[in-house]
C-alpha cells in the first residue's frame, strides 16, 4: 500500500488550501519544508494538559502537515521524512516532551513506514509559551525521493 493510502486509510484529511500570509510547505531543490503547523488543541503541558493530551495534539499537527505537503506535491507517494521539529509548551518542571512529540513520529512511521521511508530524525523541545497559547507546533523536511 502507498503512503498516500496508508494517509487516506488513517482517516487523513486532504483539502486544497487557500494561500495565505505564510507558505505552508515549500519546495527548495529535492526537499519539502513544512511551516510549524500548530494544534488545534490549546494549554500547557504538565499545567493542565497530559502527556496523552499533547500525544494527540502532535498528531494533529502531523496529520496537517502531511496535508500541507499533499497540497504542494500533489501526493504522499515518493516522499521520505528526512527531519521533525516538536516544540511543546512545557510547564517548567515538565520533562515528557519526547513522547509528546511521539504522536508526530508514530504517525509518519504508520504512514511511510517505522523501518523504511518514515524513519527520520527528530528534535522534541519545550517551550515557556507558543503563538496563541497552542499546545504544540511541529515542522518537518521531507525529501522527494527519485
Amino acid at each position: 500500500m502507498s503512503a498516500q493510502q496508508k494517509a487516506e486509510e488513517l482517516g487523513i484529511v486532504f483539502e486544497k488550501q487557500t494561500p495565505g500570509y505564510l507558505n505552508l510547505c515549500i519546495r527548495s531543490g529535492n526537499q519539502l519544508l513544512s511551516s510549524g503547523h500548530v494544534s488545534t488543541m490549546k494549554g500547557k503541558l504538565g499545567a493542565g494538559l497530559t502527556t496523552e493530551q499533547g500525544y494527540e495534539a502532535a498528531r494533529d499537527c502531523a496529520a496537517k502537515i502531511l496535508n500541507s505537503v499533499w497540497n504542494a506535491h500533489g501526493t504522499l507517494d515518493g516522499l521520505k521524512v528526512v527531519k521533525v521539529l516538536g516544540c511543546v509548551n512545557s510547564a517548567p518542571d515538565f520533562i515528557e516532551q519526547h513522547l509528546v512529540i511521539n504522536g508526530a513520529s508514530d504517525l509518519f512511521h504508520k504512514v511511510f513506514g517505522k523501518e523504511g521511508d518514515g524513519f527520520h530524525a527528530r528534535s522534541a523541545l519545550g517551550f515557556g509559551s507558543l503563538p496563541t497559547g497552542v499546545a504544540v507546533e511541529v515542522e518537518a523536511i521531507f525529501e522527494i525521493k527519485g
